[in-house]
């Protein structure tokens, strides 16, 4: 019997209660955001003893490999959801709305990539790096509303800019954030691609996801007929920081750039504080989980450095004209970071309820 078909005998027959491990399902298993929650659960050995690989029709019977397991993607449908531990809704915002209920009445923690439900009551907007940040303890929940993942960009500026504050007031902070195109997923891939060699070739752009040029250019808004508009994927980031950050975090001015670039966000931060900036006391402040500080310029992050990584690399660069003032330039893997979010907001979960509480 192979290991495979070993997997599906143990997830049919059921685990006795008490078991150590938890059943799953990933809604938008075929998304970059689902494949990366398949990979950072088994790099994080997750104690799971099945994985559902949830879809729409499209997909349906792609083979995708969770850890040495090779699944298929099922449809979603309502009897998948029965004995389900946990459910990351890593699929479009109209999906997570359509199945969330169904998923949590089966007796499903919920975990949130897609931000379909960061306005529903009970919902919840977390990032364990920045509760741990704040010392935040963790408080038990047996029936837990939705966690919705805080957005990736929102993450790093909180986690950059808590640290600063440590070691000094922070009296101003203005970040430009620079939005790579998978945070529109696989089709927000594609496009850039091909409007890059269609533009190339002097062919006719395709505009179905950014409606306007993206390619070989720089833009502040998106076309009109493109959802969402990058006003409002601001407006998300400022109010996850807000939520997560807490009150006394400081607030930045933003402006979020869509750039050229496929996979990864930079981040151009200037921060002025009550005294002389000292950037050797801001490198030291910014060390630490999660964090990669770049000692010189050879070594300057880059959204292609950063890649496939879980820390957030940063620079600390002088302001020549300001002495209380200094840049940080960052970079990050978003797909990573969303993930890593989800699964470390289940853990955090898994905690707080009995072990192996399978439904």
């Amino acid at each position: 019997m192979t290991s495979n078909v070993k997997s599906a005998a143990v997830s049919q027959a059921g685990p006795e209660r008490g078991s150590n491990l938890y059943r799953l399902a990933i809604v938008g298993a075929g998304t970059l955001k689902g494949k990366e929650v398949a990979e950072v659960l088994n790099d994080r050995n997750f104690p799971s003893l099945d994985i559902k690989l949830l879809d729409d029709d499209e997909l349906l019977g792609q083979l995708e490999t969770v850890g040495d397991e090779v699944s298929f993607i099922q449809n979603v449908r309502t009897e998948q959801f029965q004995k389900i531990d946990f459910t990351f809704f890593a699929s479009d915002p109209e999906c997570t709305r359509r199945n969330w209920k169904t998923a949590r009445d089966a007796g499903s923690a919920i975990v949130d990539l897609s931000y379909g439900l960061e306005d529903e009551p009970g919902a919840q907007v977390r990032a364990p790096w920045i509760e741990r940040q704040l010392g935040q303890p963790l408080i038990p929940e047996l029936q837990p509303g939705p966690a919705v993942v805080a957005h990736p960009a929102a993450v790093v500026l909180a986690l950059l800019l808590l640290r600063v504050q440590k070691a000094a007031e922070v009296k101003r902070a203005v970040a430009m954030v620079f939005e790579p195109a998978s945070e529109h997923g696989q089709k927000g891939m594609d496009e850039l691609h091909e409007q890059t060699v269609n533009l190339l070739s002097f062919q006719q752009l395709p505009k179905n996801i950014f409606d306007t040029q993206v390619a070989f250019n720089m833009v502040s808004r998106y076309g009109e007929k493109s959802v969402p508009a990058l006003a409002t994927v601001e407006e998300r980031v400022l109010k996850h920081y807000r939520r997560i950050a807490g009150q006394g975090a400081p607030i930045p001015s933003l402006l979020l750039v869509q750039a050229p670039i496929f996979h990864g966000h930079a981040f151009a931060i200037h921060v002025e504080i009550g005294q002389v900036a000292d950037t050797e006391s801001i490198s030291q402040a910014l060390t630490g989980d999660h964090m990669h500080v770049t000692p010189g310029a050879e070594d300057s992050p880059t959204n292609v450095s950063a890649a496939g990584q879980g820390d957030v690399q940063v620079s600390v660069v002088p302001d020549a004209n300001q002495t209380s003032g200094f840049w940080l330039w960052a970079a990050s893997d978003n797909l990573r970071i969303a993930a890593l979010t989800a699964v470390e907001c289940a853990e955090t979960i898994a905690a707080t309820r009995p072990r192996g509480k399978i439904q």
